[in-house]
């Protein structure tokens, strides 16, 4: 099978497995065109349905912990999909990860950090870990922000279908199954030019645009450096 079938089918797979579940994606700004290669994408992280709704969107690959790989049937998915896995326990790792990344964007490969390094309920935004970041800048590509957000029917944010703290992967797939739809907005930003740019600035251009278009409070956090993302659920 050619690599764009597989991507087709990957995209076929997670609309299919997003509608089974009842989950209704709306994506709004400059939304990629199927064209779109070697970019990162940076989004803010509240479920493991982000990674399903932005695939079943555009052919994405996922930096995740490397404990995903062992979540019942997700963790074999995500595997499945070229998910790249980093070992958060060892700091060695993060070069080799930002080393595949960067060639997996110089080869036009569409990647995706979730740098806030865990999970919210969708109502704040939390520091960025920087150092994946530096990827894009070796690599002169390009990054897209992207603010995912769960609303209720009434506009608030649905924060019964986060996946956050001591939420187990059943209760978070029991809260979902719960309701009679969920709603995932995807909010795409335009496009940050990598090139040239101090991974700090990169960070913060980033987090200023997610913060923005969640129409978060605009209080100045800090970026944390050189830990590895903590990518997903």
């Amino acid at each position: 099978m050619s690599e764009q079938r597989r991507e087709v089918r990957i995209r076929e797979w997670s609309g299919k497995f997003l509608r089974i579940l009842n989950i209704r994606v709306i994506a709004s700004g400059e939304v990629p065109a199927q064209s779109t290669a070697g970019v990162l994408f940076i989004a803010n992280h509240i479920s493991w349905i982000d990674i399903w709704a932005l695939k079943q969107l555009h052919p994405i690959n996922f930096v995740a912990k490397s404990e995903v790989r062992q979540w019942p049937l997700i963790g074999w998915l995500a595997e499945k999909t070229g998910t790249i896995f980093i070992e958060r326990a060892r700091r060695h790792d993060t070069g080799r990860t930002a080393n595949g990344m960067e060639q997996g964007l110089r080869d036009g490969k569409c990647l995706c950090l979730f740098p806030e390094g865990t999970t919210t309920d969708g109502t704040e935004l939390k520091p960025f870990k920087t150092g994946l970041m530096q990827a894009a800048i070796n690599a002169g590509g390009t990054v897209r922000p992207v603010a995912i957000r769960y609303p209720n029917p009434d506009g608030s944010p649905n924060v019964a279908v986060a996946y956050e703290g001591e939420t187990t992967l059943l209760q978070s797939l029991a809260a979902v199954l719960s309701q009679q739809e969920v709603v995932v907005e995807l909010h795409f930003a335009p496009p940050i030019p990598a090139t040239g740019q101090e991974r700090r600035h990169l960070s913060h251009l980033a987090r200023h645009a997610i913060s923005s278009l969640l129409h978060l409070p605009k209080h100045k956090a800090p970026e944390i450096h050189g830990d590895p993302p903590d990518v997903s659920p």
